[in-house]
């Protein structure tokens, strides 16, 4: 049997990442054992798609799984894993942030599985093309979950705990960050009867042009070309709302700058 695959998997967690990981790793050949979630009908609606048991008692999670992943709040990280003792299972939690070494407590074959990606419950995905950073507290570990994930993406790269946090980083820039400014230009359209269909072909450009090299060098608009005009323009038109407006000027100063630069 590949390491990989042919795994009995409990899922601590029932989230937006618990529920994805739980679909890739049996669509790779390993099995859901049992799902545990602080709120028992979360529990309950991801263990039902696999057939499996549930629960939100720490005391009856089950002690003979092959593999334990933690997928929960960084926070309620830190609580969790001071109740729960399993000897020398793998257990690898899916946090951008935490160190991996809160799992010790847990085990001694602990580590980090972390995908920097968008998740959500409902929207499927392409697992193939996702990218997956691992860490491990010793080799078995560690040559245990690159089988596991390899069986899942070819997209895998192993990082020191000081890189995801950096990785985490980026990653809320280009996504919660780029989701924010995308929400605000929807905003913007909408409060002037626009449809946003008309600037999606814009955003999905930017989207790729994020492929094409150094972005900064690819900027373009009022700010990287010094059009002061059609800057104070814009300025008048946000001058109702302030946030938005400071968020103008902020990426307006820093385009300038790198633009000098």
């Amino acid at each position: 049997m590949n390491r990989g695959t042919g795994l009995d998997i409990v899922v601590v967690g029932a989230g937006n990442v618990a529920t994805h990981l739980a679909h890739a790793f049996a669509a790779s050949g390993n099995r859901i054992a049992q799902v545990y979630s602080r709120k028992l009908e979360t529990a309950q609606v991801l263990a039902q798609r696999f057939g499996v048991p549930y629960t939100n008692n720490f005391a009856m999670l089950k002690a003979d799984a092959d593999v334990y992943i933690f997928s929960v709040a960084d926070d309620a990280l830190f609580d969790i894993t001071s109740h729960i003792r399993l000897a020398d299972k793998i257990c690898f939690h899916t946090s951008g942030t935490v160190p991996m070494e809160v799992m010790a407590a847990v085990t001694n074959n602990y580590g980090v599985v972390y995908a920097p990606q968008t998740f959500v419950k409902h929207i499927a995905m392409d697992y193939s093309v996702l990218p997956f950073c691992i860490e491990a507290s010793n080799q078995y570990t560690l040559d245990t979950l690159l089988s596991m994930v390899k069986n899942v993406s070819d997209n895998v790269h192993i990082l020191s705990s000081e890189q995801r946090k950096y990785l985490h980083l980026a990653s809320v820039f280009a996504n919660n960050f780029g989701n924010c400014i995308n929400a605000m230009a929807q905003h913007i359209m909408s409060e002037h009867n626009l449809p946003f269909e008309i600037v999606q072909p814009l955003i999905q450009e930017t989207a790729n042009k994020a492929m094409q090299g150094n972005l900064w060098q690819l900027q373009t608009g009022p700010a990287r070309r010094g059009d002061t005009k059609t800057l104070e323009k814009h300025r008048d038109l946000l001058s109702d709302t302030p946030d938005y407006l400071e968020v103008y000027n902020l990426l307006t100063s820093m385009i300038e700058k790198h633009t000098e630069n």
